[in-house]
């Protein structure tokens, strides 16, 4: 069995968030798939099974948990798929329903598009507020009064919480074990998706992952994706409208997500992705 390795959301193997891949899983069973994404410690793996001409079934596992949807290893999957195959559409069955994937060469570089689930934006209880801005050490003179916090939903739940500036963003010192315990008190499976507005369509974003076992995610496309259906919920874009998230500069690894915002329906989440290391063979 063959474990790829890529980065998502980069042009280089330094940046990005990582994702193993394995391609043909059809064999394994989910405690085994488990067991590799453990092993292989990236924040998620994908697991490619049934694969059969333009359609394929999908899943996905951080070190500690299957999640529902994971973009990057999406994303990673897709350019590592058209590099063997060519380049098309692709209709992946994953736990989160169909997600369609194209993957195209723009400019000689090979980038891989997914259309999300149809978002949806919620708000969040007072009591649960105060106590995720404990966790994320953030107090309300912290926040950007303009924008609250909500939560929002592109495949996987994540609380939306925006900074009044760049220097409370840098300064983010949260409580991993509280976090962790109130993400699963609450059910919300993926990142919190700390973020400061750089300018009307461009965003910096840090993403804890205490769900994952993962102090914090370098790119979290479905967390980029919420984010541009909260702003499209709160009428602070006006689609068509073509949103950027720079994340991961915090952890060393610098990415960039870009996310098409339409009228309606679901969001298009974009990017490349480089192999890390040579595959590994298990």
């Amino acid at each position: 069995m063959e474990i790829l390795r890529y980065a998502a959301f980069t042009d280089t193997p330094d940046g990005g968030n990582p994702a193993g891949i394995v391609l043909d899983a059809d064999h394994l069973e989910a405690a085994e798939m488990q067991a590799i994404a453990a092993e292989i410690g990236y924040a998620e793996s994908a697991f490619v099974l049934r694969r059969s001409a333009g359609r394929a079934q999908l899943r996905y596992f951080a070190p500690e948990a299957e999640v529902p949807f994971c973009a990057h290893a999406t994303i990673a999957t897709g350019v590592a798929l058209a590099e063997r195959e060519g380049v098309g559409r692709l209709l992946l069955d994953a736990p989160v329903g169909p997600i369609d994937l194209v993957t195209e060469l723009v400019d000689g570089r090979l980038v891989a598009s997914l259309v999300t689930v149809e978002p949806r934006v919620e708000g969040i209880d007072g009591g649960v507020r105060a106590e995720l801005l404990l966790r994320l050490g953030l107090g309300e003179t912290d926040l950007d009064q303009s924008l609250p916090v909500l939560l929002s939903y592109a495949g996987n739940v994540h609380p939306v919480v925006p900074v009044r500036s760049a220097a409370v963003l840098r300064g983010l010192d949260y409580d991993f074990p509280g976090l962790r315990r109130l993400m699963a008190a609450q059910g919300w499976n993926a990142t919190v998706a700390v973020v400061h507005r750089r300018d009307t369509l461009v965003f910096d974003a840090r993403n804890p992952f205490p769900p994952g076992g993962v102090r914090e995610d370098p790119a979290t496309g479905s967390a980029a994706a919420s984010l541009g259906a909260y702003l499209r919920h709160l009428g602070e874009v006006s689609p068509p409208a073509t949103l950027t998230v720079h994340q991961g500069a915090d952890v060393g690894r610098p990415s960039r997500i870009t996310v098409l915002v339409p009228p309606s329906g679901g969001l298009t989440v974009r990017g490349g992705a480089v192999p890390i290391v040579a595959s590994s063979i298990l």
